[in-house]
């Protein structure tokens, strides 16, 4: 029964469709024009003037006098031939699925604890999401560390309080796993509140009939989340998780600002390894090449992950 009904609650009631405007009408195409316009602007021609100069030969010369030759797809081959790209892979791809992981997981537990909270609790956890939220990047970066700072952080003296006197002075960024920790925390820390705030949003679109159901035929906590919340709210997880993923696999201000990548590269996912190309190496058509295969990557694990979903959701 409960199955039946979180059906029937999860598909999409039927909507009227208004009469449609008459043909020729350009005011609508006149209201998003400036949403268009920036569009193209701000992401369509950096994208199409980086994958141009993936084939060219651009380096610090080009950029001063103008002019590339073009170089077919040896910027591809060489960004593909090298052992060290292929270590960057794998590290943004740990680096993403542990932070979405994490922030999924830990986005899921707050939505489910907010309504079983007092009002004058839910909005301090609430209040307190959106600050967090609200937070700027480089701010965030900076408290982090501050925290974990050798000599004053607190968390070194608050470990050193509890005993754990090896952590007097530990020098946490210049070990490899020990900052890459700490970066997940920082990004985790930043994406929970609106990932949290979204899934609260919709448990609050659930009828409570259907948890009263749930009750009579004897399910318990982890039932009613597999067999009623998250089958009505797939397409919502689907979407948070497809945005966390792009905003993960795409980080750079939080990494660069901590670590610049280090040390020894533990750090450099794939937007700070193009980065570091261009800027150190001055090689701008290396540097697009690994920006436009990040974006292919980014677009195939997309493409994967929302086939799935629109399988499950016609299942």
């Amino acid at each position: 029964m409960v199955r039946t009904l979180a059906r029937t609650a999860a598909r999409p009631a039927l909507v009227i469709e208004a009469s449609p405007r008459r043909k020729g009408a350009i005011w609508p195409y006149l209201l998003v024009a400036p949403a268009v316009a920036g569009f193209a602007c701000l992401l369509v021609y950096p994208l199409a003037r980086s994958i141009v100069i993936s084939f060219q030969h651009f380096r610090l010369g080009e950029l001063i006098r103008g002019g590339a030759d073009f170089a077919g797809l040896a910027n591809y081959a060489e960004a593909l031939g090298g052992p060290e790209f292929w270590a960057v892979v794998r590290r943004t791809f740990l680096w993403t699925a542990a932070n979405v992981v994490l922030i999924m997981v830990i986005a899921t537990a707050v939505a489910l604890m907010l309504p079983r909270l007092g009002r004058r609790m839910r909005l301090a956890v609430m209040s307190g999401m959106v600050l967090t939220w609200a937070t700027p990047v480089l701010a965030a970066t900076t408290i982090f560390q501050w925290l974990f700072q050798s000599r004053l952080g607190v968390v070194n003296w608050l470990l050193v309080r509890l005993g754990f006197d090896s952590f007097h002075d530990y020098t946490w960024f210049a070990d490899g796993g020990a900052t890459f920790a700490i970066l997940v925390a920082l990004v985790v820390w930043q994406s929970v509140p609106f990932a949290a705030l979204t899934l609260y949003a919709g448990l609050t679109t659930i009828p409570g009939e259907l948890y009263e159901a749930a009750r009579i035929d004897g399910a318990g906590a982890w039932q009613v989340f597999g067999r009623v919340t998250f089958p009505i709210l797939r397409p919502l997880f689907g979407l948070i998780t497809s945005l966390e993923v792009i905003w993960v696999f795409t980080c750079f201000a939080q990494i660069w600002a901590i670590s610049r990548g280090g040390p020894g590269g533990a750090t450099a996912t794939l937007p700070v390894y193009a980065f570091q190309i261009a800027q150190s190496l001055h090689r701008y058509d290396l540097g697009s090449a690994v920006s436009t295969l990040t974006v292919l990557m980014l677009l195939a694990v997309l493409v994967v992950h929302l086939r799935r979903m629109f399988r499950e959701e016609g299942a």
